[in-house]
């Protein structure tokens, strides 16, 4: 099925588990466009029961960025999925780290 990009930026892995790549600032002017996508994949019938989000390429992340993935994960946890972050970097890093958020969210890596 291979990858898809819409116009946020954000590109959809087709295999495997859901992978999400966040690219950019991920601020308040994004942060909405960022839960849509999630609620989408985490809501799809027969979804996978793991969404990925790769953050590798994600430069910035304020307030509004973390509450949109934290809001995704509540909603992943009420149809019985996890979301995942992958490769944060050290600015999303010291976030998770400052608001107690990175005990929400399984974190690698890989």
């Amino acid at each position: 099925m291979g990858e898809q990009e819409d116009e946020t930026g954000m590109r959809v892995e087709g295999e495997g588990p859901h992978v999400v790549h966040v690219g950019g600032e991920m601020d308040i002017d994004r942060a909405a466009m960022l839960y849509a996508a999630l609620h989408t994949a985490i809501t799809q019938q027969h979804g996978p029961a793991e969404i990925v989000i790769d953050v590798a390429e994600m430069s910035f992340c304020d307030s509004a960025g973390l509450g949109a993935l934290i809001h995704a994960r509540h909603t992943a946890d009420e149809y019985g999925h996890r979301i995942t972050l992958r490769n944060p970097q050290p600015q999303f890093q010291r976030l998770l780290n400052l608001t107690g958020a990175e005990t929400l969210f399984a974190i690698t890596h890989t």
